[in-house]
């Protein structure tokens, strides 16, 4: 028949006349089907009495035991109250029965005997509440509810844990469960009366699972995966539970929670349940600490289990014993745990399938995976057969020899074959998961030998520092101690990088998650010496940001720039997972941080030039505001209606418009809208249209702007709107086009040249850009504009001088007169581009400049934005070199192109002069003279 039980291979009788005694119950059987039988029953004492109990059905289900499987199934659901318990251990008989026989003829791969085992558990579990519920329903019991919630069991959840919920569930398994209720569907006067209802009912479930009759049981029921099961009642309000979990949840709980699933009652309130916990389960960083909290955890089990002895089959416990399965789920759920929080991909229940994504993350070596995977299937295999001999609840390989060949029988093996391979397989297992977690014994390596410049002193202080004040952070920081201070005195000035070390270690609120990440992965050690020893602005956000680290090791951090649409991309994928409001700001936060800080690091290393880096600086603000600003208009629109007419656009001027920023460069926008017709939104709070967009500009401020416990994005600047403070902070198309045209001063024409829509409806923007292009494209009145401009470079250069000759930006001759002169080159000659190069060939275009004074200013230029954006990554302000240290040093004139400081400073002194000697002179043969000449 084709539909019959596969059969790949066949188990050796223990004692054959006992499989005889059970073969002839069953007559109808022949051929393989009969040695299967036979093998089986002389094997297995229990089994044996499975197949004389259910004789006359089992030939049937061997026949087609995917109908024989869907029968029992069908017959469970329909199940009268009073047959329930007699007919749940019906059910569970030929589930055991059958399931035990395709996996001793390989007619199933693991997965799908211990799927088949885990949806029983289920179905058991759904129908053994609902006829409770139903009872104290029509017992009003229950206050409020009626029949038509016995669908949904009023709203109590059966959460399965552990094996259950990974569908993973073992031969003789108890079921883990977690019960809870929906409280909200109940009227708070009524809460106490419906939890002793839910508690009743949950009792009288699992009675009805696990009691044993005469008709034997369906499942041992264990509930105590529930929050303080010791005081706690065994059916808990969701309220109460999440409480819990957010306040007093440990790793273990977390771990446990990455199988967990719905698996009875009220199915979508059990979802629900689980998506609050999300948060709890899956940090948010990098969770390196888990992995010591999951070797402690196994060190209990070895000491309270006795199972931490060397390999030794006879008697080794398959499941808690060194390299058994438990070794593998928590090499496995420990890496869960660490990234996925970060990675959705990773969060997945079985062991099995989380190898394997593990590996196509690149978390887990591929060939470390497909050998636990294999090994966990083979380990799994053999402890079935342990439980198939008696039904019992052990994972222990027998001690006795008899023992021992009854298990190689049911694996069709010899017994010296099955001793040998069981015993490589825990060895390779305990080798591939041991490295991974503290190894047993032995603490922090010996100290190296120390340069005498490491002042003993500052390592003195540690810790008294907040991220060392913990025992646990103590203990970890001593263990990573050595290697951090080997690397110090690797460096090229080691007390200079003990002391940004120093600096470092000060600022850390918190230190556990931060040690523990540099522990599992020590190459970020060479990073973090190298950042602080050269960068204190990179340093001090570090200390205050440590997570960003998260991003070196999540993969990709020193793979190609994506661009911006894959930036827009990521951050939208990022934020669709969240539904809170600020929520999504914090992650916004955090993501950018992360980008941000791999920019950083991209330079300081020399992977990318300061010109690069001022490109991707502005392509990530583009990203954040392009992606956020839909998100603030959807939350401020949830109160006061759509926006009216086209929506708005934001405008980036400056830098921003110019699509070059430095590390701390703040963002110049402007928002401009098109009410169209319409003069009033329409919403539950309707607003007027000048005050709607006003007030949504507030709100794209604050999203931007406001500190919160991811810190804040930008600093934000919206001077440069129509009017300057003086003017609305939102400015109508037509308000903005006409102000241009009629009333705005030549310096915002000016600035005109870089505007650029960064963020907002697509159409408006469109429409702004026209404008811009047809604007500039207009003839400009030369002597006007040149007169201003000159004017403007007076009124900066009275207002800010230079701090010294290292700062490239302020002053005559510097990086803001360049980009002075390349406006007004952009202006004069009408061109639309916004860049200085682009400017500055405007310039030679109009005739103003010659080739030779644009190439010049060029090239000055470059040199201008190198060190501005060195000094801008190392200090977040102009540089002093008194303080640069070796490691500033050495990226300013790596970067620059120079060997030494002495000879980029020559070099800076030469271009100022050169540049304001042009400037001037090209300004002079236009008859405008420097204010100061004219005066005279």
């Amino acid at each position: 028949m084709t539909n019959s039980l596969q059969i790949a291979r066949l188990p050796r009788a223990f004692d054959p006349d006992l499989g005889t005694d059970a073969l002839a119950r069953v007559p109808d059987l022949t051929g393989d089907l009969a040695q299967l039988v036979l093998g089986t029953a002389g094997t297995s004492p229990y089994l044996k009495s499975l197949i004389e109990r259910e004789a006359a059905w089992l030939p049937g289900a061997l026949s087609d035991p995917d109908r024989a499987l869907a029968e029992v199934f069908a017959e469970t659901r329909a199940l009268a109250p009073d047959q329930m318990k007699p007919g749940l251990r019906q059910g569970k008989r030929r589930m055991a029965l059958l399931t035990a026989l395709a996996d001793l003829a390989g007619a199933w791969p693991l997965e799908e005997v211990t799927a088949a085992l885990t949806d029983y558990g289920a179905l058991a579990a759904d129908v053994a509440i609902k006829a409770e519920i139903a009872t104290l329903i029509r017992r009003k019991k229950l206050p409020g509810l009626t029949e038509d919630d016995v669908e949904t069991a009023g709203g109590l959840t059966i959460l399965a844990m552990g094996k259950m919920g990974a569908h993973e569930l073992n031969y003789s398994s108890d079921i883990d469960l977690i019960c809870l209720f929906d409280e909200t569907r109940f009227d708070p006067d009524d809460f106490y009366e419906a939890r002793q209802g839910m508690v009743r009912a949950t009792r009288n479930m699992c009675s009805a699972l696990s009691e044993k009759t005469a008709d034997g049981y369906v499942f041992r029921t264990d509930l105590r995966l529930r929050p303080d099961p010791a005081v706690t009642p065994v059916c808990m309000a969701m309220a109460a539970a999440e409480t819990y979990y957010e306040s007093l949840g440990r790793t273990w709980e977390r771990a446990a929670y990455i199988k967990a699933r719905p698996c009875a009652g009220d199915l979508e309130a059990g979802a629900r349940f689980l998506k609050t916990l999300r948060p709890f389960v899956w940090r948010r960083h990098l969770d390196f600490a888990a992995i010591q909290d999951a070797h402690d955890m196994r060190l209990r089990i070895r000491e309270n289990k006795g199972t931490g002895g060397a390999i030794r089959v006879p008697g080794h416990d398959m499941k808690l014993g060194r390299g058994g399965i438990r070794e593998i789920e928590f090499f496995t759920q420990t890496r869960q745990l660490i990234a996925g929080g970060r990675d959705a991909d990773l969060r997945v229940r079985g062991t099995v399938e989380g190898l394997a994504a593990l590996a196509d993350k690149g978390w887990v070596p591929e060939e470390a995976a497909r050998t636990l995977t294999a090994h966990y299937r083979l380990h799994r295999e053999v402890e079935h057969r342990i439980q198939m001999v008696h039904d019992a609840q052990t994972h222990r390989m027998p001690q006795s020899d008899d023992g021992l060949e009854r298990i190689a029988c049911l694996m069709g093996l010899d017994r010296d074959a099955l001793l040998s391979q069981v015993h490589d397989r825990l060895e390779e297992v305990h080798e591939l998961t041991e490295g991974f977690f503290a190894p047993d014994a032995g603490g922090a390596a010996p100290a190296p030998d120390l340069p005498d410049e490491l002042d003993p002193s500052v390592m003195a202080r540690w810790p008294t520092y907040p991220a060392l004040r913990s025992a646990r952070g103590q203990q970890i920081f001593e263990r990573l101690k050595p290697e951090l201070l080997s690397r110090i005195a690797r460096s090229a000035k080691p007390g200079e990088a003990l002391m940004a070390l120093d600096g470092f270690l000060a600022g850390l609120p918190a230190g556990v998650q931060l040690f523990s990440l540099f522990e599992a992965n020590p190459q970020l050690i060479d990073l973090l010496i190298d950042v602080v020893g050269t960068s204190h602005a990179l340093a001090e956000h570090l200390s205050r940001n440590s997570s960003v680290f998260d991003a070196v090791i999540g993969g990709g951090f020193f793979s190609e720039w994506p661009g911006r649409a894959a930036l827009c991309q990521m951050l939208d994928e990022r934020l669709s997972v969240e539904t809170d409001y600020e929520t999504r700001l914090d992650a916004t936060r955090r993501w950018c941080k992360e980008w941000h800080f791999r920019i950083g690091v991209h330079h300081l290393r020399g992977l990318i030039d300061a010109k690069t880096a001022g490109i991707q600086y502005a392509e990530l603000a583009d990203a954040v505001i392009g992606t956020l600003m839909p998100i603030v208009v959807d939350h401020f629109a949830s109160k006061h209606g759509m926006p009216p007419g086209r929506g708005a656009a934001v405008l980036g001027m400056g830098s921003l418009g110019a699509a070059r920023l430095n590390a701390t460069s703040d963002l110049d926008l402007i928002v401009i809208y098109d009410p169209a017709d319409q003069d009033m939104s329409d919403g539950r709070r309707p607003l007027a249209t000048r005050p709607y967009y006003a007030r949504l500009t507030q709100a794209l401020i604050t999203a931007l702007t406001a500190p919160m416990s991811q810190g804040r994005l930008y600093e934000v600047d919206m001077r440069l709107r129509p009017s300057g403070k003086q003017g609305p902070v939102a400015t109508s198309l037509e308000a903005f086009i006409q102000y241009q045209r009629k009333d705005a001063w030549v310096w915002e024409h000016l600035a005109l040249t870089k505007a650029r829509c960064v963020g907002g409806s697509a159409e408006v923007g469109d429409d702004i850009e026209a404008f811009r292009k047809a604007f500039l494209a207009e003839p400009q009145d030369r002597a006007k504009v040149l007169t201003e401009m000159a004017e403007m470079r007076d009124r900066l250069a009275a207002a800010k001088s230079p701090t010294s000759e290292w700062d490239a930006k302020t002053g005559p001759g510097r990086m803001m007169d360049v980009e002075l002169v390349a406006q007004t080159g952009a202006l004069l000659s009408g061109s639309a581009v916004r860049d200085v190069a682009a400017g500055l060939d405007g310039a030679v275009a109009c005739g103003w400049l010659d080739v030779a004074e644009g190439a010049a200013l060029q090239q000055a230029y470059d040199l201008f934005w190198s060190v501005q954006a060195a000094a801008r990554l190392l200090s977040g302000q102009a540089i002093q070199v008194e303080r640069l240290g070796q490691g500033g040093t050495d990226f300013l004139c790596r970067t620059t192109g120079f060997d030494t400081l002495e000879a980029l400073a020559d070099a800076l002194s030469g271009h100022y002069r050169d540049c304001a000697r042009i400037i001037d002179a090209a300004l002079l043969r236009e008859g405008v003279e420097k204010a100061d000449e004219a005066d005279g």
